[in-house]
């Protein structure tokens, strides 16, 4: 078993993810994993890293499969004792004039963005060693969602006492009103993308409370980001950003020294702390 820190970037063979793996490459002292659902264009990301002089290491995931993430799972114990760094940057979203029905974009939306990156933090987050950190790439779409929901929902968002079954249940729900086309009369935003993020915002403060209660000695921070408008596939060109410069936030919350107390539970943009 090797005693080298291992970092791990979901969905990183392009845009921000790969951004991110060429930071940490640059900033991380261990090996650094590349993931992607396709291992051609996995490895071709990781040989493009290499014409950089960085050097990534290339592991199959696909957050929608869970024999995937437990795969992932079985061979980090086996080769490094666990994890260091975990940033859940896999996501999806419809483009805006994308015509395929309201009911199969929140489906399908959901089922990556927050049951997918669910299930990477049910068979992820034990491993996690003390001192490590998590970092659930979220968005700023997420806030604005949340405005975009009835009182009563925006209530349960911000609980300080919701739990992960709750909040699984509020996610299922989203999914079956909109099948039956009542997303809206219930205090739904018209936003599946965004609905996904609250959910992804949501999750990081339960599990950070978790890790409080069960693993305070443990120092792990573990925070939700967004980072920003960047120019990506999913994005577009007009974005504001860089890939590079959307990765600063989520790096900077994968890199917090060990003897930082915080940010843990938080919501950050532009590397600063908002309010949610």
């Amino acid at each position: 078993m090797s005693n080298v820190p291992v970092a791990v970037v979901t969905g990183s063979n392009k845009g921000i993810g790969f951004a991110i793996v060429r930071a940490l490459c640059k900033q991380f002292p261990g090996d650094v994993y590349l993931t992607a659902r396709d291992s051609g264009r996995g490895q071709e990301a990781v040989a493009k890293l290499q014409e950089e002089g960085l050097h990534a290491l290339f592991h199959q995931l696909d957050i929608d499969d869970l024999q995937s993430i437990r795969a992932l799972r079985d061979f980090l114990k086996e080769k490094y004792g666990g994890l260091n760094v975990l940033v859940n940057n896999a996501g999806i979203a419809f483009k805006v004039h994308d015509t395929t029905p309201f009911a199969v974009q929140a489906e399908v939306t959901l089922k990556t963005n927050f049951f997918g990156t669910r299930n990477v933090c049910t068979e992820l987050l034990p491993l996690v060693k003390p001192y490590g950190r998590v970092v659930n790439v979220s968005s700023m779409v997420s806030s604005s969602a949340l405005g975009g929901c009835s009182r009563e929902l925006q209530q349960k968002f911000r609980s300080d006492t919701i739990t992960e079954d709750e909040l699984v249940e509020l996610m299922t729900k989203f999914v079956e009103d909109t099948k039956k086309s009542v997303h809206e009369k219930e205090g739904w935003p018209n936003t599946a993308y965004g609905v996904s993020k609250i959910g992804v915002t949501v999750l990081s403060r339960i599990q950070a409370r978790m890790l409080n209660e069960k693993r305070k000695g443990d120092h792990i921070l573990l925070n939700a980001c967004c980072p920003g408008w960047v120019r990506t596939d999913m994005a577009g060109p007009k974005a504001t950003k860089s890939p590079d410069e959307g990765a600063e936030t989520p790096v900077y919350l994968a890199l917090l020294p060990s003897d930082a107390d915080g940010p843990h539970g938080q919501f950050l943009s532009n590397k600063t702390v908002r309010s949610w």
